[in-house]
Parts: structure tokens; C-alpha cells; sequence
């Protein structure tokens, strides 16, 4: 018995060729959202695919993230870090979008230099620990200060 799992017009992609397409997916997106940044920020217009085809002009991040439909997985985690954004603070949604571009795009030079991903995230993880105790070190307590 020969079962099919995917449908006719999937596609199968393994090893370097796959994590390169994701790296590719994700960059997409975030150069998608990464021009609706600052003053000269540009809008953004979605047309629905659904009945009645509404226009919409935006340029909110979170707004543009959320109207797309994505299949490529480090694009779709992307995505998902804006909604955490945007439902813990509300605001930021493009800025995380883009800060992880960064860290993508640096990765993936490390990855084309053969650095395994794992040593990569380990690397990560040692940053954050080094960036969270750098900020504890410099934080200030000014509840008791009469001027604030």
C-alpha cells in the first residue's frame, strides 16, 4: 500500500537547498515590512483574495504580516515573533521582524563558512545571556528618586 502524504503540487526539499530557501523566505518578508520603517515609510496596499476583494492601505507591520499566507517555515516563524510583539507590547511588530533579518542574514554567512547551525544558535545564546547581564549591570531602580 502506497499512501501519498503530499499534495500534486508540493515539492520535497532537502538538506543546504532547503535551508537556503528558508533563509531566502524569511528575508522576503522581512524586506517586505522593512520599508514601511521611518518618516518616508512607504504604504503598503493589500487586495483580499477572498469575495468582495477589499483594498486595503497600510503601513503597520503587523497589519501587512497578517495578511499574507506563508508556507515557507522560517518566513512563518517570522510572522509569529511579530504577533508576540504585537500582542505582549502593541507596538515594534516590524522592528523585531527586521532586528531578526539581522540575525538571519548573519547566520547564513556563518552557514556558507560550513559553521554548523547548532555551534550558530549556541553562539546566539551566549549573546543574549552576555546582552541580558550587560543591561542588568547598567539598569538603574528610580522609584526612590524625589525628581522622577
Amino acid at each position: 500500500m502506497n499512501a501519498r502524504l503530499l499534495e500534486d503540487e508540493a515539492t520535497v526539499e532537502k538538506g543546504d537547498h532547503a535551508r537556503m530557501a528558508s533563509f531566502v523566505g524569511a528575508m522576503a518578508i522581512a524586506d517586505l515590512v522593512k520599508t514601511t520603517l521611518g518618516p518616508k515609510g512607504m504604504d503598503k496596499i493589500l487586495q483580499s483574495t477572498g469575495r468582495g476583494h477589499s483594498v486595503t492601505v497600510t503601513n503597520d507591520g503587523a497589519t501587512i504580516l497578517k495578511s499574507l499566507h506563508i508556507d515557507n517555515p522560517a518566513a512563518k516563524v517570522l510572522v509569529d515573533i511579530s504577533k508576540v510583539q504585537d500582542d505582549e507590547v502593541g507596538d515594534g511588530t516590524t522592528s523585531v521582524v527586521v532586528l531578526a533579518r539581522e540575525l538571519l542574514r548573519e547566520a547564513e554567512k556563518l552557514v556558507n563558512q560550513k559553521i554548523h547551525p547548532r555551534t550558530i544558535i549556541a553562539g546566539y545564546r551566549m549573546a543574549v545571556e552576555c546582552a541580558c547581564n550587560a543591561l542588568l549591570r547598567k539598569a538603574k531602580d528610580n522609584k526612590q528618586d524625589p525628581c522622577r
